[in-house]
């Protein structure tokens, strides 16, 4: 192991120490601000998890956490953004897919609603029902197959456009050449084969049905996490060259 993978794992456990203790009200700080201001939480959860998701995918591919290029800061900035767009996404296909579970059942509009509402936390007073599973994984199944394609592409876009800048925060905000990323630079035998036709039902299907059944505070948190696993993943299925 290196000397950035002890600072790493130094700072992974102050911040669950500080989470853990009671006396630093960290936890009651982050369930406040998630529940206030849930886009901005998004922004920093996404920006901090994600980027550290692809961080360490380097680290696994080339054996360094960063390098000149990579863009720390731009990666930051773009996965902040998409986390505020998943923020949003998951907050209209899980309110969304109950009610129109609700149509395709012949319920009334209020009832599918409810189903929506009752989805936030199946582990909680309320009780766990097979049916909540269902829709949860329902949800996980819309959002995942119309919203995850588009923003996995767009990802991808903003990757190359920000390598091809040199990983400069200036170079980010340059016109981005949508049209050669997408002719000519992005493997679509990767993206297709393996992105989207791979990993979308073998381990977002799942793992967003999970993150569907956890208490509303946790959603996010947890969806940001995943990003960390799915980077490992990726490493790890492309193979490493140290």
């Amino acid at each position: 192991m290196k000397k950035g993978d002890w600072i790493l794992i130094a700072c992974v456990a102050v911040v669950a120490a500080l989470f853990a203790i009671p006396q630093t009200h960290c936890g009651e700080g982050f369930n406040w601000a998630t529940e206030h201001h849930p886009y901005i939480m998004a922004f920093f959860k996404f920006a901090i998890l994600a980027t550290l998701g692809e961080m360490l995918a380097l680290r696994i591919r080339e054996g360094v956490y960063n390098k000149k290029g990579f863009g720390v800061l731009p990666r930051m900035i773009v996965w902040g953004f998409l986390g505020m767009a998943i923020t949003l996404a998951m907050k209209i296909f899980s309110t969304g897919t109950p009610y129109f579970l609700g149509q395709v059942a012949g319920e009334d509009k209020v009832e599918a609603l409810a189903l929506g509402k009752q989805l936030t936390g199946i582990f909680t007073a309320q009780g766990f029902t097979w049916g909540k599973l269902g829709i949860a994984f329902a949800v996980s199944v819309l959002m995942n197959s119309i919203f995850a394609p588009v923003m996995m592409t767009f990802h991808k876009c903003t990757d190359i456009h920000i390598t091809d800048n040199g990983g400069t925060v200036a170079g980010l905000f340059r016109p981005i050449k949508m049209r050669e990323i997408m002719s000519k630079k992005i493997n679509w035998d990767v993206q297709w084969n393996l992105v989207i036709k791979k990993t979308i039902p073998l381990f977002w299907f799942p793992a967003h049905t999970i993150t569907f059944i956890l208490p509303a505070n946790l959603q996010v948190l947890f969806a940001a996490l995943l990003g960390v696993a799915l980077g490992l993943i990726l490493a790890l299925a492309g193979g490493s060259k140290k």
